[in-house]
């Protein structure tokens, strides 16, 4: 007879995030030994890791932590939202993202290289994802530096953990139009900050199809430099955060909202889970 219950495969499965089969079985192997299943589903999801290496990771959440100074921001991906909500998978994001920030990591590359109490962020994840018996991806990792900063974190479903995040650093006293952008920026989701930021080339490619689009629908070529111009400046309220219209009120700019709250913003992050 098992030395175990229904309510010890429960337990066991909400602390581990594991399955119900799996769970089971290691509890039998354990004989019911709660500390021996634990290690039983360690080794024999750690078997497993290599082979779930080319598993997809849509699921996860989005993170942040501020120091002094600086705002770190992580999204840890994983495959399921049984997992991503799993309190195990959320310890774990916990314990990355305190390894990143205390690091100043600003690249995935550099947080899975960062110290987690003796051993790597990697090792770490390693680890916990051998537990937890699916594939765990540190995807991105962002610090931001500045005077003062607002972080913004939204939850797309309420039985999940935030599943996009905003970090606005900015410099200035008005703390909660620094929010609002922030809220915009999970909205609007912006690729920089400024026109001036764009990669020259992506705004030389963008005027040339403009371009061509004005021509084939006949637009007369003395009007073409207006025009294009035109577009040009659409295209820079697509991607650039200071261009933008306002969410809350289209007949501003950001750059403007800004400018009256007497505020500058001078970075910013965007994370969205599987985007």
């Amino acid at each position: 007879m098992a030395n175990f219950t229904i309510a010890d495969i429960k337990a066991l499965r909400e602390q581990l995030g594991t399955g119900m089969v799996d769970t089971k079985k290691a509890l039998e192997e354990a004989d019911g030994d709660l500390e021996k299943a634990v290690e039983i589903l360690r080794l024999k999801g750690a078997k497993g890791n290599a082979k779930r290496a080319d598993r997809s990771t849509s699921e996860g959440l989005v993170a942040a932590a501020e120091t002094d100074g600086a705002v770190t921001m992580i999204e840890l991906a994983c495959e399921t939202d049984f997992v991503a909500k799993n309190d195990r998978f959320i310890a774990l994001a916990d314990k990355v993202l305190a390894a990143a920030a205390a690091a100043g990591a600003d690249s995935a590359e550099a947080a899975l290289a960062a110290d987690a109490n003796g051993q790597t962020v990697e090792q770490l994840i390693s680890d916990e994802a051998a537990i937890i018996g699916e594939k765990v991806e540190l995807r991105r990792v962002r610090t931001l530096t500045g005077d003062a900063f607002q972080v913004y974190l939204h939850k797309t479903s309420k039985d999940l953990p935030p599943q996009v995040g905003v970090v606005v650093a900015y410099s200035g006293e008005d703390a909660d139009t620094a929010r609002s952008i922030a809220q915009h920026i999970s909205f609007a989701n912006p690729s920089y900050l400024s026109r001036n930021e764009v990669p020259e080339a992506d705004v030389d490619k963008e005027r040339e199809i403009v371009t061509e689009i004005s021509r084939n629908e006949g637009k007369p070529e003395a009007a073409l430099p207006k025009i294009v111009e035109g577009r040009v400046n659409a295209f820079f309220k697509q991607v650039a955060l200071l261009d933008q219209d306002y969410a809350k009120d289209n007949k501003l700019s950001v750059a403007k909202v800004a400018q009256d709250a007497g505020i500058t913003v001078t970075g910013f992050a965007r994370f969205k889970v599987g985007a």
